[in-house]
């Protein structure tokens, strides 16, 4: 046998070398979303996706997309396709979806439609994505190398508009979870601009409610909905839509919560029939085509289809429960916050963008200043500058003997040495020289912006406002107010119909159905029984019954089971639990 070398280790130590660098790395890099609104794979993701072009033209394959994104994102091909599904227009998950898409994305209302192989299907980005990489390219985000070392990558996006609030996102880390619920963008843009001129504002005033792209109907609890304003934690009900088609009988569900199926609504109601707990549909079928979600119910003729509604709304996942758990990444830690909250470090992530931004522009514009000083000095003699070139014998001398005979440095004079003779005319002087005194405002007017918190605020107001009157749709989500909702009570899911009580003389009681007493009249009693007293009813009513003993017992007549006649139904001393 051969040794073995046993190391005690606390087990706190083996937590902190084995546990939590696995739990950060699912936190930080993988289930939470950050300030700019995006996981790390969405965000590689839409990066790859700008880098080759899709931004303006034609769609390109799905496949190729992939592809290219793996030389960022290692996770495997499937993994990487099912982030662009859920991101994309066809699939419906999204209030805003960020990428265009053509052929069988799938639904996010459906458990169980297929989405095409990423061979067969189109995409490319949709014109809200410029929004997403504005200014990228002016030093707005720090870019990282991917994880081979052979690309660059931005850490965050520079989003324009606070986009985390704009489309759901959901992810399960380890030890924390995130469920961010989508607003509606127009309310989002003008709760932004509220907050940036008055901290203090009444988020409620400007943010009505979520807004979910599958639409239904919000139940709306201002003091539910404050809490999640203020903590980032609470939740909400949603419920679905719906018509009632009276030509013929049937009612269609055309708008579902966001957190449930077609396939899940139509299981639970299957069930509810089978188990005889709802007797008014005959038939349930998903009907979902081009034309968008349905799911139909074929009713009985006398059924009301609002009480049976509240039925489902209450038995089923036709109203639902969206629970909020707006955990965010800010600088790599994860944080819950409320919206005011969120709104405030998006507000500052916008600052720092554009203060980059304006930085990168100050440098670019001072770079091309200094050139044109020097350009100045040149043209104002223009034949000093000819004679010097004329009278250096080497080509590695004009550089030097320019810089000495005008005082300009080695950058300036390489420039001016490498204009060209056919631009040595008036017309070009006179501009250069005029340009210098522009570039001097725009200078200064940048470094203005750049010293100046409230100018940069009033730039990200007036880009807010672009946003809003260019890409804000009208909600999907209609708002209900509490009180506008029927509360359906455990009387309302009683079902009531007419029927017959027999009492027999061994204390036997049956309870038949009149539909069913029609069908099958003739009674099994026992030998020496007979029925002793019937009395027609409702299945909602209460039945008394009086002993010799002056004691009245009560029974709720929907409790006690439904039999046949051929039955001889159940015995009253175990009823009455005597």
């Amino acid at each position: 046998m051969g040794y073995i070398n046993t190391i005690e280790q606390k087990i706190v130590d083996t937590l902190e070398k084995n546990y939590m660098p696995y739990a950060m790395s699912v936190i930080v890099s993988r289930a939470i979303p950050e300030i700019d609104g995006f996981k790390p794979s969405h965000r590689k993701l839409l990066f790859t996706m700008y880098k080759m072009g899709l931004l303006a033209g034609g769609r390109t394959k799905s496949a190729n997309v992939v592809g290219q994104t793996m030389k960022l994102n290692p996770h495997g091909d499937m993994a990487i396709y099912e982030t662009l599904v859920r991101l994309t227009r066809g699939n419906d998950a999204l209030l805003h979806p960020y990428i265009d898409s053509k052929g069988n994305f799938g639904k996010q209302f459906s458990r169980d439609m297929a989405y095409a192989a990423p061979r067969y299907t189109e995409v490319k980005l949709e014109k809200i994505c410029e929004e997403l990489f504005k200014d990228l390219e002016k030093n707005t985000v720090d870019f990282i190398d991917n994880y081979d070392g052979t690309m660059r990558e931005p850490t965050l996006l520079p989003t324009t508009f606070p986009n985390i609030l704009v489309n759901s996102n959901q992810g399960i880390a380890v030890g924390m979870a995130s469920s961010i619920c989508s607003f509606n963008l127009h309310e989002v843009c003008e709760t932004a601009v509220e907050y940036i001129r008055n901290e203090n504002a009444d988020i409620v005033q400007y943010l009505k409610a979520p807004d979910l792209s599958t639409g239904g109907q919000l139940i709306y609890k201002e003091k539910d909905i404050r809490d999640i304003y203020e903590t980032g934690r609470g939740s909400f009900k949603l419920r679905a839509r719906y018509r009632y088609d009276k030509a013929n009988n049937c009612i269609e569900i055309i708008e579902i919560p966001y957190t449930t199926t077609t396939e899940a609504i139509i299981d639970d109601i299957a069930n509810l029939v089978k188990e005889g707990k709802i007797k008014d549909i005959t038939d349930v079928r998903d009907e979902t085509d081009l034309d968008g979600l349905k799911v139909t119910l074929d009713i009985k003729k006398s059924t009301d289809p609002e009480a049976l509604m509240n039925k489902l709304f209450k038995l089923t996942t036709l109203e639902d429960t969206f629970s909020c758990n707006f955990n965010i990444l800010v600088n790599g830690k994860p944080r819950v916050m409320g919206i005011r909250e969120i709104l405030k470090e998006w507000t500052l992530y916008r600052i720092n963008c554009i203060k980059r931004q304006t930085l990168f522009d100050i440098d670019k514009k001072t770079e091309k200043l200094h050139l044109l000083q020097g350009l100045k000095k040149i043209l104002l003699d223009i034949d000093k500058a000819i004679r010097i070139i004329r009278e250096t014998e080497k080509d590695s001398d004009v550089i030097p003997n320019l810089m000495k005979g005008f005082d300009i440095d080695q950058v300036q004079a390489e420039y001016i040495a490498e204009i060209k003779l056919r631009n040595l005319n008036r017309e070009y002087i006179l501009n250069r020289v005029s340009e210098v005194e522009t570039l001097r405002k725009e200078i200064d007017e940048l470094r203005g912006i750049y010293n100046d918190e409230g100018k940069i605020k009033k730039i990200i107001t007036k880009q807010l406002g672009y946003i809003d009157k260019k890409y804000s749709k009208p909600r999907r989500t209609e708002i209900v107010q509490e009180h506008h909702i029927e509360e359906v009570t455990e009387e309302h899911l009683i079902e009531d119909y007419n029927l017959k009580l027999f009492l027999t003389e061994q204390n036997y009681l049956k309870k038949i159905p009149l539909v069913s007493l029609r069908a099958n009249p003739e009674h099994k009693l026992k030998d020496d029984d007979a029925i002793l007293q019937e009395v027609e009813t409702r299945n909602k009513a209460e039945l008394l019954l009086f002993s010799s003993k002056y004691t009245v017992y009560k029974l709720r007549i929907h409790e006690i089971e439904d039999c046949k006649a051929s039955s001889l139904g159940e015995y009253l001393i175990n009823l009455l639990e005597m």
